[in-house]
């Protein structure tokens, strides 16, 4: 390869540098280097400071020329040479360089940084624990030891806040805190952020949260996904009300009214789940005076008022119930 790349040198001295750059990451790779050893490579070669983020899986490394290790929080700037981890992903390596067009050997250099950098990053920080169901069941078992549950939240890092996700009938989920537009679609109960150790109450808060969820159907109104730290107190309910057990009085009204009349039911949902009888009469698709009149009957059915504050916060703890009562 030296040979190769001192000819190649005298013909063009940008194919003869290329050569060398690929030779250098070769090598790296071959030692099984690390990230940082990477960058700092990169670096000493541009002769700018280069850096790698990775937001997914929570890595930041940035190295000067000389070697010197500086993370910095500030962006990166979009003139800069960059390359993707992956071929459809987001810029994750960046060459310093401003104001001049990438030269071959700056490609070169993040071509072969990039690629050599994914290969670590998926061999010590892989995204298993977002896939694989043996290492999600692991992180999410307060049995499990230690070592064990560290070694399955690799791809999330142990500081990295993390929720757990349950699903009637569908195997558990974890996701990065931040990942909110990765829930998926249905009822979800989604538990509350806490680092990986914690992930087992994560799982029983998401578990306890997905009672609370509906199918979001006329027959089943209200949200299809609920997150445990927004229940507050509401969330003790679910140790009063079990699910298949004989429903509450109020629970088994509601039932019959229901029976008497298929609109109740989203029309009820509407009237707790908004903040006036008219954004009430809106979210059920029917005019404000409709809206009075199909309340007077529902009352009458009910046996309590509904457009008091109490008669509301009785209304809005039935349903709730209903929903907990589910088996």
């Amino acid at each position: 390869m030296k040979e190769l790349a001192g000819r190649l040198t005298a013909l063009d001295p940008d194919a003869g540098a290329a050569v060398r750059v690929i030779a250098y990451f070769d090598r790296l790779a071959e030692s099984r280097a690390a990230v940082e050893a990477l960058m700092r490579g990169a670096a000493v070669l541009a002769g700018v400071p280069a850096r790698l983020v990775d937001a997914d899986r929570r890595v930041r490394v940035r190295v000067e020329p000389d070697g010197t290790r500086r993370d910095t929080e500030l962006p990166p700037d979009p003139d800069w040479p960059c390359a993707a981890l992956t071929p459809d992903g987001p810029p994750a390596l960046w060459l310093e360089r401003a104001g001049a067009l990438p030269s071959v050997v700056d490609a070169v250099i993040l071509e072969r940084a990039a690629g050599a950098a994914r290969v670590v990053l998926d061999r010590t920080r892989g995204r298993a624990p977002l896939d694989d169901p043996a290492l999600v069941e692991t992180l999410l078992d307060a049995t499990a030891a230690e070592p064990a549950r560290l070694h399955a939240a690799l791809g999330l890092g142990p500081a990295a806040p993390a929720r757990a996700l349950a699903t009637p009938g569908g195997r558990p989920r974890v996701l990065p805190a931040d990942a909110r537009d990765a829930v998926p679609a249905g009822r979800v109960g989604v538990g509350p952020a806490v680092p990986v150790l914690d992930l087992p109450r994560s799982w029983a808060a998401a578990r306890t949260a997905l009672r609370f969820t509906a199918d979001g159907t006329a027959q089943d109104p209200g949200p299809r996904v609920v997150y445990a730290d927004e229940l507050g107190g509401i969330a003790l309910l679910a140790d009063l009300v079990a699910p298949g057990a004989e429903p509450p009085a109020d629970v088994l009204a509601v039932e019959a009214a229901a029976a008497d009349a298929p609109w109740l039911l989203t029309t009820l949902h509407a009237v707790t789940a908004t903040a006036s009888l008219r954004s009430a009469a809106a979210e059920a698709n029917v005019h404000h005076s409709t809206l009075q009149d199909r309340l007077a009957h529902a009352e009458h059915l009910l046996g309590w008022p509904v457009r008091t504050p109490q008669g509301r916060l009785r209304l809005h703890l039935a349903l709730t119930m209903r929903r907990l009562a589910r088996p």
